[in-house]
């Protein structure tokens, strides 16, 4: 489903534990870190679209978490020419995402890879709020800038980390343009974990 500029619905998943650091997925078979994603099929809502990703790529269920905040617009990334199979050149251009930050109520235990037969993650950890953009594809960094800029003010002010995500790049505290919408009142983040990889072979070798 593509609008008509050649872009894609999807949203993008920013889910925090206590300590303000975000849950950061090794895409299957390589070495890119990257938040959960998916598009919005025909006739979903963002959050619809939303929770049903979630489960997919990693286990939880809605009771599992608590929605903050979500991007106010769209959020467009392109996608290199390399990446798009050659019958859909010409048509797709990239993705339009909504991006939510979600809080994790659940426990790490609940977190599973595994949860469809087509798992997007071989391992995952906890990571920084502030994620090293230089371990995402490039065509993608710009949106995780915004998107982690504009959700920024809903975190936690004794935990908010006013850190830049690559030298020379302003902190959330001077991006006072970016509008997010809050969706429920203050987060009480659970304990957990920090990393647990999936080892069944899928692990590239």
């Amino acid at each position: 489903m593509l609008d008509r500029d050649g872009f894609r619905p999807n949203v993008g998943i920013v889910l925090l534990n206590q300590k303000n650091q975000v849950f950061w997925g090794k895409r299957i078979r390589t070495h890119s870190w990257q938040f959960p994603q998916g598009g919005i099929d025909r006739g979903e809502t963002p959050e619809q679209a939303m929770i049903r990703e979630l489960h997919e790529e990693v286990g939880l269920q809605r009771e599992h978490v608590r929605i903050v905040a979500r991007t106010r617009d769209w959020l467009r990334y392109e996608v290199p020419d390399r990446y798009i199979r050659r019958d859909a050149r010409g048509h797709y251009k990239g993705q339009k995402q909504i991006w939510f930050l979600l809080q994790l109520v659940g426990h790490d235990w609940d977190l599973n890879l595994r949860a469809t037969e087509h798992p997007e993650f071989d391992a995952w950890r906890w990571n920084d709020y502030w994620v090293p953009l230089e371990a995402v594809v490039e065509f993608k960094r710009g949106v995780y800038e915004m998107a982690l800029t504009e959700l920024a003010r809903y975190l936690p002010r004794t935990e908010q980390r006013l850190r830049f995500m690559r030298q020379g790049r302003r902190g959330p505290e001077q991006a006072g343009d970016l509008e997010a919408e809050p969706l429920d009142g203050p987060m009480a983040l659970p304990p957990s974990g920090s990393y647990a990889p999936i080892d069944d072979g899928l692990n590239p070798t």
